[in-house]
């Protein structure tokens, strides 16, 4: 359900607090600010203040422009969210041989955050969510650790045939 469509749903169906309920939609579901809001949307920021506040109602235009707005700006985030962030080493990233993926009816670029500590890597997530990630691919070191702050989906790379060419690298090195 989209979050104009549970605007409706709780205001209508539940009889829940406008102010409270536009509130919580735009400034933490969407997260913008009202004065980001009231530009999108055409209506005065003082206007949207007095109905948060609960000292003013909406007429019914005001409420379709407030709706129409919270779409626009729930249709415009999905659209930045669709890549895929790859967290790790410049040396992993560059045989990266694809900038795109498709999986299925779904497209998703590929976008490279090319880290060298295990900080760095932990930043890197952070900001590819707050960029707009649906997804997340690191290194199996700190995989744990970012699934438990970002809250996109998180993939571990697991390098199956790289790490035997390392031993056997370590190996003719003994010899």
């Amino acid at each position: 359900m989209s979050i104009a469509d549970t605007v409706v749903s709780e205001i209508f169906e539940r009889g829940k607090d406008l102010p409270k309920v536009l509130t919580e939609a735009i400034k933490h579901e969407l997260g913008v600010s009202i004065g980001e809001f009231s530009k999108k949307s055409g209506i005065a920021e003082s206007t949207i203040y007095k109905i948060l506040a609960g000292e003013r109602d909406p007429n019914l235009r005001t409420f379709r422009k407030i709706l129409t707005t919270i779409r626009e700006i729930e249709i415009g985030s999905a659209e930045r969210r669709r890549f895929i962030a790859v967290v790790c080493s410049r040396g992993c990233l560059d045989v990266l041989d694809r900038r795109k993926i498709d999986i299925g009816d779904e497209s998703f670029d590929i976008r490279e955050y090319a880290v060298t500590t295990m900080e760095e890597a932990i930043i890197a997530a952070i900001q590819a969510e707050r960029e707009g990630a649906s997804a997340l691919v690191c290194a199996p070191i700190v995989s744990p650790t970012v699934e438990r702050i970002v809250n996109i989906p998180v993939a571990t790379i697991r390098p199956r045939t790289s790490i035997m060419k390392a031993i056997e690298l370590a190996a003719k090195k003994i010899c």
